[in-house]
């Protein structure tokens, strides 16, 4: 019987993707772990594997397609010796469905033909965390009676497959299923949705410049993305900013004693690094303040898993750098570097971007002198981080010229009131300007 390969979920908040690349053909036989095509999600394009052996079928969805959901058929997949005639029909692309096309009605199927089961929805761990399973797992699983959130896998990324299924022990047995709640037994939700803003259509602002010459540009997952989250950031968040700015000539003097004595080793250490490091550090000496908004309660963090905006093209991500708090400052700069150039490149996995309680956005390198960034949710805080610039300073009544870096924190106040928030910018600047605290 063909096995029905699906639109794989790779990231939790992935509902659609693109088809960027097969890189299997009709005929070729996979096993476990392969690499069977690249799908563009709406922050990276990232490579997935194949959880079973067996030989392609067909393939379902043409490259290039957009909007294919998250379990739709993408390809099928043959067991040894079985016919590919007798393989479930294609379901129409996301595009074509779009465009309005009709798809064919199906023909029926031979009677020695037998269309592979519709997996069942992923099932759940006790404790809410998603049980990955292929198809032919789940149906092997539902038809022994079998509960795969009691099975432990040994496929990709703990992945259970058929094997893991055929070696499970007959008491792993499928929980009874519980009745539904009753409607109005249903919890109300904590806070209501927020109002949808009113604005022009696509039709009604390009009336405003007909006429003119434009070019029109297509939003890409990407962007849409960026456009959503910061939008609900904006309007959902209340921000409140904090500016303060801090002396850089001690760090750039330790800098530049790094980095030559580093220089045999290939490391140049930057400012971002510094301040990566200083951050980290305040996000310890300030705990109440390393928090996430988790919608009716707030999460305290342990470590300092501090996210850093990386422009790229078409929009932005924010890799996480986790217990950055523990790693010196050569760790910092070779793990940034790591996640910039995979950032640039778009192949960022889930677990590098996903996360944190603090971002640090920093334009100094463009010239910005301030500006206030956005949260990004369900951070706490974001710091904005300007150029460091020589400005005149007075110090025990004389006038000097130091180099002065400009910062704003934005906070989210359900989490950070503002006390807190100016300990914690206190804190960040106290590290900057004492750099040698940060080595010891």
């Amino acid at each position: 019987m063909a096995t029905e390969i699906l639109m794989p979920a790779l990231s939790p908040t992935m509902e659609a993707g693109t088809l960027a690349k097969w890189l299997v053909a009709e005929g070729d036989t996979v096993k476990s772990g392969d690499i069977l095509a690249e799908i563009e999600t709406d922050k990276a394009t990232m490579e997935f594997e194949a959880v079973d052996e067996g030989v392609i079928g067909k393939l379902l969805v043409a490259e290039g397609t957009e909007g294919v959901k998250v379990n739709d058929p993408i390809a099928t997949l043959l067991a040894e010796g079985e016919d590919a005639g007798a393989e479930p029909k294609a379901k129409p692309a996301a595009k074509a469905e779009k465009a309005g096309a009709k798809p064919e009605p199906e023909k029926a199927a031979a009677p020695a033909e037998k269309r592979a089961e519709a997996p069942a929805p992923a099932p759940a761990r006790r404790d809410g965390e998603r049980v990955f399973a292929s198809p032919l797992a789940r149906r092997i699983a539902s038809d022994k009676g079998l509960d795969l959130s009691a099975i432990t896998g040994s496929g990709p990324n703990g992945r259970i497959v058929k094997a893991d299924v055929e070696a499970a022990k007959p008491g792993a047995a499928a929980p009874a299923k519980e009745a539904p709640a009753p409607a109005s037994a249903a919890k109300a939700p904590s806070q209501p949705a927020p109002a949808v803003a009113q604005g022009m259509t696509a039709d009604q602002v390009k009336k405003l410049y007909d006429g003119r010459d434009y070019e029109e540009v297509a939003l890409d997952g990407m962007r849409r993305t960026v456009a959503a989250r910061l939008t609900e950031a904006k309007q959902t968040i209340p921000h409140f900013y904090l500016r303060r700015s801090a002396r850089l000539d001690a760090l750039m003097a330790l800098r530049a004693q790094l980095n030559g004595a580093l220089e045999g080793r290939k490391v140049k250490l930057s400012v971002n690094d510094f301040i990566i490091r200083a951050c980290a550090m305040a996000l310890q000496e300030i705990p109440a303040a390393n928090a996430v908004w988790a919608g009716d309660r707030i999460l305290k963090m342990k470590a300092s898993d501090v996210g850093v905006a990386v422009a790229v093209e078409g929009g932005l991500f924010v890799p996480v750098i986790r217990d950055a708090e523990k790693k010196s400052l050569s760790q910092l700069s070779h793990e940034m570097r790591d996640l910039g150039a995979k950032s640039k490149r778009k192949r960022l996995a889930p677990e590098e971007y996903m996360g944190g309680s603090f971002a640090i956005s920093n334009l100094g390198m463009y010239g910005i002198e301030n500006f206030d960034a956005v949260i990004n949710p369900p951070h706490g805080a974001i710091l904005a981080v300007g150029a460091g610039l020589q400005q005149p300073v007075v110090e025990n009544g004389e006038v000097k010229v130091a180099t002065v870096m400009s910062m704003t924190l934005s906070c989210d106040h359900r989490v950070i009131d503002g006390a807190l928030g100016a300990e914690l910018l206190a804190a960040i600047t106290r590290n900057l300007e004492n750099p040698l605290a940060m080595l010891a």
